[in-house]
């Protein structure tokens, strides 16, 4: 017995050592993961970015977007496009209720208005450059503008759009105005508004290819029914007038503008000849079909 017992214990020394070996096996020839692979076709690529209504309502944003796009955008989409400087139709100050922060001198309140518009400009650009187009460089604008004494808003409407494409090698040209740029204080709400307006033009030929108004509000809201916290609250909402919270909003006129505008076709047909037979040398040694949409 005491014999049996000695096999049978070394056998099941064995099994278990055999087990073991053969899950560390198993273990080892597991497929590695493989690289995940670029260019291929964007989830929700034209809503990712978007305000939805149910955004609106749960920031308390009651801002809009329209926009106009010209019937034969698709044939003759912009290509190439130079974002001009934005003109400023306030006053160059931070309002309050619509009651100026602070005064500015002349110089002062010109410096503020050239701030708050190219912030706005540098967000729609910054946008437009990761979409089908090419976007030239924002401070080669406005040195070849500079170059021509191009220096106010009057001045630069004043050049024909045929000549601004010529200056910077560009088919389309950007205009764009800041409309409002202010916040709102009421204890429990406060909010952060800026709007602006865009519209771009074919160098070609002074035709209109898109306009657009966007107006954005960073709102807080909090609700209070106890004195001790309407007093608390009424300090977070102050609170919540922050420069990062207009630069928010900022951006999202910025991201607005340029969702608005269709995605070009054509400019997408024609990136994709370059690229074509590298993406489907991928496409057929991953057994999956060639993307339709390798371009954001």
């Amino acid at each position: 017995m005491t014999r049996l017992s000695t096999e049978l214990g070394s056998f099941s020394r064995r099994l278990y050592a055999f087990l073991l070996l053969a899950v560390a096996l198993t273990g080892c020839a597991s497929p590695q993961p493989q690289s995940k692979h670029f260019f291929l076709a964007e989830e929700e690529l034209e809503t990712h970015g978007r305000k939805t209504w149910f955004d609106r309502l749960f920031e308390g944003d009651p801002g809009g977007v329209s926009f106009v796009v010209a019937a034969d955008y698709q044939e003759r989409p912009p290509r190439k496009i130079a974002v001009l400087p934005f003109v400023d139709e306030g006053k160059g100050s931070y309002l309050v209720d619509r009651v100026p922060l602070k005064s500015h001198n002349a110089e002062e309140q010109s410096r503020w208005s050239w701030s708050h518009t190219n912030r706005v400009r540098r967000a729609l650009a910054g946008d437009l450059a990761t979409r089908e187009f090419v976007v030239v460089s924002l401070l080669r604008v406005d040195a070849a503008l500079a170059d021509h004494g191009i220096i106010d808003g009057d001045k630069l409407n004043a050049v024909p759009p045929e000549e601004l494409g010529r200056w910077l090698d560009v088919d389309t040209v950007v205009y764009g105005e800041l409309i409002s740029y202010e916040a709102y204080y009421g204890f429990l709400v406060s909010s952060w508004k800026v709007s602006a307006r865009a519209r771009m033009v074919s160098t070609k030929d002074g035709h209109e290819i898109f306009s657009c108004t966007d107006s954005r509000y960073s709102s807080s809201v909090n609700p209070a029914i106890f004195p001790i916290d309407m007093v608390i609250n009424s300090g977070l909402s102050l609170a919540h007038l922050r420069d990062i919270e207009v630069a928010r909003a900022e951006d999202e006129v910025g991201r607005e503008i340029a969702l608005s505008l269709p995605r070009a076709k054509r400019n997408i047909a024609e990136f994709r000849i370059g690229g074509k037979e590298r993406t489907q040398g991928l496409d057929s040694s991953s057994g999956a079909a060639p993307s339709q949409e390798s371009v954001p």
